[in-house]
């Protein structure tokens, strides 16, 4: 289902809803129409309009806390963008860089998603051993990072310069 990024009044991720839900926002006047989805609309016996892939809510909300990632399966495909670390292609598993059979930490700074056949030619050793190299280094998430591990799928582009992410 397609869904849209919420952004505060002042252009801050604040959330990701339905494009339902995005629709009533911006049919009540609560929320402004920022992107759209490509040539896409909703249509009833009055009104037409744009499905929504970006709104920006009309007054600030105040947030009281920090939001944290969990280092689970989930967060670490967002981060990686369900590529492997090692050749780029579709990842399947996590691999830990150094392996924790010889002192390596599951954080985040070790995990990284990688496919089977390169988390197999790794096996027990590190990448250097094994004569493999990371794409990039792992860390923990940006900011917004939060807000892709809920998607469980890479973001809307539209959404690629609220929230960070390299094209």
């Amino acid at each position: 289902m397609a869904q849209a990024l919420v952004l505060n009044a002042t252009y801050e991720p604040l959330s990701v809803v339905s494009t339902r839900r995005a629709v009533v926002l911006l049919v009540r006047e609560k929320a402004d129409l920022v992107h759209s989805r490509d040539h896409q609309v909703w249509s009833s016996e009055r009104m037409t309009i744009e499905v929504p892939a970006v709104i920006r809510l009309r007054h600030y909300v105040r947030v009281p806390y920090r939001r944290r990632i969990p280092l689970n399966r989930r967060a670490v495909f967002a981060r990686d963008l369900h590529r492997c670390q090692y050749c780029g292609g579709s990842a399947e598993n996590l691999d830990h860089v150094t392996p924790r059979s010889r002192g390596g930490t599951h954080t985040w700074e070790n995990v990284v998603a990688a496919c089977r056949s390169c988390n197999t030619r790794k096996g027990d050793r590190t990448p250097e051993e094994a004569g493999m190299q990371l794409t990039a280094d792992p860390g923990a998430p940006r900011e917004h990072g939060w807000l892709l591990i809920g998607l469980g799928a890479p973001p809307h582009p539209t959404w690629h310069e609220y929230l960070g992410v390299a094209v």
